[in-house]
């Protein structure tokens, strides 16, 4: 089965990123706004218990993490993403880098942006619509996320929460 490790943001900054998902994420219904941790990677339900194991143990090195959106970006011209960018974060990183470590996952191919995609496989002229409408846009969202969630894609390609983790070491 299919996994993946993301944390969900609050219902303000979810609400104002499905308002512009709506129209330019193919994936929309798939799956909530959110911020991939660890991307999808196959376990099988033995496997799957340790990984719970483990990733309960991360939860307890991890306060709550700060996060702040400013302004949007794009990952052109790699491909034609528009997403909410989430400013740089220690602890935001350090999540990322314990769990792949952890988990004993391979290096992911990219370098970690955290972010929350508004449009993804767009085309030219629609990306050049989203991110030109978006980029002079102000925004000044900030909160604080006390948990990540170990999610799986069902068989429809949504993706729904399989356990939550809460963060919670001793300050």
């Amino acid at each position: 089965m299919k996994y993946g490790i993301a944390i969900f943001p609050g219902k303000e900054l979810q609400d104002l990123a499905n308002s512009l998902r709506k129209r330019f994420d193919p994936k929309y219904a798939l799956i909530p706004p959110h911020i991939t941790l660890v991307s999808d990677f196959e376990a099988n339900n033995e496997e799957i218990k340790e990984i719970s194991k483990k990733l309960e143990q991360v939860a307890n090195h991890f306060q709550s993490i700060d996060l702040k959106i400013k302004k949007i970006s794009t990952f052109q011209p790699v491909n034609n993403v528009v997403y909410l960018k989430i400013e740089p974060n220690v602890d935001l990183t350090d999540l990322h880098t314990e769990l792949f470590s952890t988990l004993h996952l391979e290096k992911p191919t990219h370098a970690f942006v955290p972010h929350i995609t508004l449009g993804q496989e767009l085309s030219h002229d629609q990306h050049l619509d989203m991110y030109s409408s978006l980029r002079m846009r102000k925004f000044n969202y900030e909160e604080t996320a006390d948990r990540f969630h170990l999610l799986y894609e069902l068989e429809n390609g949504s993706w729904t929460v399989f356990e939550t983790f809460r963060l919670r070491k001793d300050k």
